[in-house]
């Protein structure tokens, strides 16, 4: 049977008459070349169609396509009552999107040189229809930023946690449609952007890199929203799933049924949706602006010359062409048309595709129409499944029959229409799309989406016909098809093996792009093998990851965890983390702790510790800390780990006094002395609070840094031993203090007392230096510098008498002072009472240094007050004070500085001797 005889028979019913080749209508002048009109919307078209976006809003995502029904994952049971005539369609993406478009859906982010060029407003129709009035003083601003893109879209960061923070486990779908929304906004403002830039700007360039990457993300949200949809509903189903059999089932019912009960089926429709959805967007709506023809007429300008060629009067061209109008006319005369109609024919099926690609059936069978193809517009029209409901009783009224009840014998026409080479590329293609054949319709899917569009429409177009064919079709029936087509076992894990072993460049190039991959492995199931993925991303430089790539896989991995989805936690925790630090570097401060929230405990104390390093404010501090507590981490941890890594820093071992360099108190001993500040926020924390500041007094006095220690003690509030003592005695224990404690406030006590020490001999000594001096009388002076000097005398001796008070009240307090760390009570200074406390080997290896460091030098000075201000006796009596068993000085004394002790004993003991006194101080007796 001719195929354009059985249109014809077939569209009679659902068109109305076909045109007749000879109509008087037709016979009208050609058309005048209207030239003008057709290039400046055709032209444009040609070169851009696929470029155009909708309007600032989402396109609706449920188009007529081949097995589509308006189907959500969580609508499954809305099978049942599924009009499959309404679910089956065509659907596509013109190959000129794919060949010539500077279309951002289709650019391969492998080549970022041609971005402006792609994107600049003489080369697209991107964004016709913007509101040029819109937003204009935010795109001037964004104009004038280094990296537009980058800036526009820096708000995502806090948009999508702010997002994720509104919902719950049980909206989790609704989460990941306002994910889509955002990068749909983004999309928008970046698009407006890029048509208003200059073209051939660099930093352009890059935000058109961003746009790419944000419409790469927004449809993949959208994939992720409807597949997981689905399998959460399958998986809710399953437990409850059974097959109903009706007899003398329809095509349509039978198709219903393995929508219903086939996952596969159901998704890789879902992923066809998918694809078509994102051409759809980009194609807008074009097509209302098409004229390729006058309303009703077909092939115009050949008719326009034939009749012509019946005149007498005729002196045109006598070329051959065809003589009959009829569809098949050009092939079966093998005569041309004319050059106009030719070239009108092959720019239609070139669109006429673009709108089957996108899954607007409906589209191209009106523009078909419009066009005076109504023969062919029935021609998209059978694919309809065919259902009487009276066969099985469909009530006492007679109801419409449904669909085409001669699908079978379409379907063949349509694969042998694919198969027939005089045909044009789009129109085979158009009907491979129609017969489910691939190797026909693989010609014109060039790009990544294409591609994957071609291979699940085809897997889905043949595992429903074999449902159709087991369940519906007679054996004889079955031979009218290729048995390859017919007994092909797909699968989507088949389809992605064959797209790595394309012969096309750019698709082998798309299959390495980040989101290829990861809606490669959503659209498989496969969350292992995506991690697997993300594993090896992070495992290369990872400051070459765009920050909205990380986002996407930071907010997929909790996606994951929501659903109970398991992910390796390796990897998740490296994705995560290698986020945390992004948001650090580009100072998102107020979104860090919920992202350090969701690591392991020990990790996250660790990790928020190192952000907490570099925050110097007090504010900020203060402000970190209340984040991270809504976050519920563990602030009392981190804040003790903070101050120990800034602790640890650079520490070297302790050194004697004679060894060490007094350089002050440098940058870094600064940042040990501010770090305090994080534990001293919460009363809870004085202990600990005095158990680092301890640490950090112990290095310092070891440097002799007695200023920075001194510093170090003042952040601890007065009261933070009464508040150590309250807070435990609220909580009801009788006990005594935890041994840790009690020992950490024995030695903020001990370090107090040589600080004060140390202050009272600094003051003692600048005032010991800074003595009156006695005015000296010149010889031979007169009787008025004599009474001068007189008068100069008696005041140095008031001036003396005050300082001679003034010292001896500070060498009063000294003595007491370096008494009070010489013999400290109960077991010396720097020594723990407690000896049930949890070991601490390096504190207690620090404080037997400082013992061994301090105290000696402790007892020199002391020495040094009491020679100088002429006690020598007591200065021997400190010979019994480093002796005494009880305390034990003499051993943290070694060899060179007991014999320099005995040598400044031996300077008192001459001094007695100078006064007629035995050594010892004591009259001698004679």
């Amino acid at each position: 049977m001719c195929f354009a005889y059985f249109v014809f028979l077939f569209s009679r019913s659902s068109f109305g008459d076909v045109l007749s080749p000879l109509s008087t209508e037709m016979a009208k002048p050609g058309r005048k070349q209207s030239s003008q009109k057709r290039v400046s919307i055709l032209t444009s078209l040609d070169d851009s169609i696929g470029c155009m976006t909708p309007r600032g809003q989402m396109i609706p995502r449920t188009s007529s396509s081949l097995f589509r029904q308006p189907f959500t994952a969580l609508s499954r049971s809305s099978l049942k009552q599924t009009d499959a005539s309404t679910i089956l369609g065509a659907a596509g993406k013109s190959p000129l999107i794919l060949q010539n478009s500077g279309l951002l859906g289709n650019q391969s982010m492998l080549d970022e040189s041609n971005w402006t060029a792609m994107l600049s407003p003489q080369q697209t129709g991107m964004f016709t229809n913007l509101d040029m009035t819109e937003d204009v003083t935010m795109s001037a601003v964004l104009l004038r930023e280094d990296d537009p893109g980058e800036a526009a879209t820096m708000s995502m960061y806090s948009d999508f946690l702010h997002s994720f923070l509104k919902h719950t486990s049980t909206t989790i779908f609704d989460l990941v449609d306002e994910y889509e929304s955002i990068c749909n906004n983004q999309v928008n403002i970046l698009g407006k952007i890029v048509y208003r830039a200059t073209p051939g700007q660099q930093k352009f360039s890059k935000t058109a890199s961003v746009l790419w990457l944000l419409k790469q993300e927004m449809v993949t949200w959208r994939l992720l929203s409807s597949l997981y949809r689905d399998r959460i509903q399958s998986a809710l189903e399953d437990e409850t799933a059974f097959d109903i059999t009706v007899l003398n089932a329809s095509e349509k019912m039978n198709v219903d049924n393995l929508f219903q009960k086939d996952a596969l089926v159901r998704q890789s429709q879902l992923v066809v949706d998918w694809l078509e959805s994102i051409a759809k967007d980009e194609i807008g709506n074009f097509s209302d602006n098409i004229e390729f023809y006058a309303k009703s007429v077909y092939w115009e300008n050949t008719l326009h010359i034939l009749k012509q060629r019946q005149l007498s009067t005729y002196m045109g061209s006598s070329r051959p062409l065809v003589t009959e109008l009829d569809p098949d006319a050009p092939i079966r005369q093998k005569l041309p048309l004319d050059d106009l109609d030719r070239e009108d024919d092959a720019r239609l099926l070139k669109y006429l595709f673009t709108l089957i690609r996108a899954g607007m059936t409906d589209e191209a069978q009106r523009l078909c129409k419009r066009c005076g193809q109504a023969w062919r517009a029935a021609t998209l029209e059978g694919w309809k499944l065919y259902h009487d409901p009276n066969i099985n009783g469909g009530g006492n009224e007679v109801q419409p029959v449904e669909g085409n009840p001669y699908r079978c014998i379409w379907k063949i026409c349509c694969w042998r229409m694919a198969e027939e080479e005089q045909f044009n590329r789009y129109e085979r293609a158009i009907y491979a799309a129609l017969s489910g054949n691939l190797k026909q319709l693989l010609p014109v899917c060039d790009t990544w989406e294409d591609t994957v569009w071609a291979y699940f429409r085809v897997m889905v177009d043949t595992l429903v016909e074999q449902e159709i064919r087991t369940s519906v079709v007679t054996a004889e029936e079955m031979e009218e098809l290729p048995r390859e087509y017919l007994e092909t076992n797909w699968t989507s894990e088949k389809v992605f093996e064959e797209l790595q072993a394309t012969d096309k460049t750019r698709v082998i190039e798309e299959n390495q792009e980040h989101y290829r991959v990861i809606q490669k492995f959503i659209i498989l199931g496969d969350v292992d093998g995506l991690m697997e993925e993300f594993s090896r991303w992070l495992s290369k430089d990872r400051s070459v990851l765009p920050g909205h790539l990380l986002r996407f896989m930071t907010h997929l991995i909790l996606f994951f965890r929501t659903l109970g989805q398991q992910t390796k936690e390796e990897v998740s925790v490296e994705v995560l983390k290698t986020y945390i630090q992004r948001m650090i570097s580009e100072k998102h401060t107020d979104l860090i702790a919920f992202y350090v929230s969701h690591l392991p405990p020990e990790l996250a104390v660790a990790q928020y510790a190192l952000f907490l390093e570099d925050v110097t404010e007090s504010d900020q501090r203060h402000h970190c800390l209340e984040l991270a507590k809504e976050a519920g981490l563990d602030v009392a941890a981190i804040t003790k780990t903070v101050v120990e890594n800034i602790r640890k820093k650079d520490a070297g071992d302790f050194s004697h006094h004679d060894h060490m360099l007094n350089t002050g108190t440098t940058e870094a001993d600064r940042l040990k002395i501010d770090v305090i500040d994080w534990l001293v926020f919460d009363p809870a924390q004085r202990a600990e609070a005095l158990k680092q500041s301890n640490a950090i007094m112990r290095k310092f006095l070891a440097s002799k840094k007695h200023e920075a220690a001194k510093d170090v003690f003042v952040k601890i509030p007065q009261d933070s031993i009464a508040e150590i003592y309250n807070q435990w005695e609220e909580q009801g224990i009788e006990a005594s203090l935890p041994a840790e404690d009690d020992n950490a406030i024995r030695e903020h006590l001990c370090i107090r007392a040589y600080l004060e020490a140390h202050e009272i001999f600094s003051k003692w000594f600048q005032h010991m230096n800074s003595a009156p001096q006695k005015p000296p009388l010149l010889p031979q002076a007169s009787f008025t510098e004599k009474v001068a000097h007189e008068h100069k005398e008696k005041k140095y001796e008031v001036d003396y008498g005050i300082w001679k008070s003034f010292l001896d009240g500070l060498t009063s307090d000294v003595k007491e002072k370096m008494y009070n760390v010489l013999l400290f009570v109960d077991g010396g200074w720097m020594v723990d009472v407690r000896e049930d406390a949890e070991e601490d080997p390096e504190r207690t290896h620090q404080m037997i240094l400082l013992r061994k460091l301090c105290l000696p030098m402790m007892c020199f000075l002391l020495h040094t007050v009491l020679h100088s201000t002429g006690q020598y006796q007591e200065c021997l009596r400190l010979a019994d004070m480093v002796a005494s068993e009880r305390h034990k000085l003499y051993t943290v004394f070694s060899k060179e500085e007991l014999r320099k002790f005995l040598q400044k004993l031996r300077e008192s003991s001459l001094m007695l001797l100078d006064q007629d006194l035995d050594p010892l101080g004591y009259e001698i007796q004679s």
